[in-house]
């Protein structure tokens, strides 16, 4: 099992780009659902936060091992998620990956993860 939290920047000005991204997600959850199956996705959010005029978004997930890569994908959501990322994800910043310390998931829920 992969978890992980990853922050990325968002690109300057992209704000409104951002809050189209995320209500597209939004109101296409159920095609949004059905593609995380391929991907052995349990959980996948996203959170949001400025910092000093930056926006960020942040993406945590919970995700089981040979899950397909959302690159990988063919499914239209997926393709248009992908575009939304390259609009608005600032590719002059690295991400950062958070350092996982305490996973607490009881074992009745990880064993319907697997």
């Amino acid at each position: 099992m992969n978890i992980e939290l990853t922050r990325f920047r968002v690109k300057q000005g992209a704000k409104a780009k951002v809050d189209e991204w995320m209500n597209f997600l939004r109101d296409h959850m159920q095609d949004v659902l059905l593609t995380l199956e391929d991907e052995k996705m349990y959980v996948e959010t996203i959170l949001r936060e400025t910092v000093d005029g930056w926006e960020y978004l942040y993406w945590y997930s919970i995700q089981g091992e040979g899950g397909q890569e959302v690159e990988e994908s063919t499914h239209w959501i997926d393709k248009k998620h992908l575009e939304f990322w390259d609009l608005c994800i600032d590719p002059e910043y690295r991400p950062v990956d958070l350092k996982t310390e305490v996973v607490m998931i009881p074992e009745k829920v990880k064993a319907s993860m697997v």
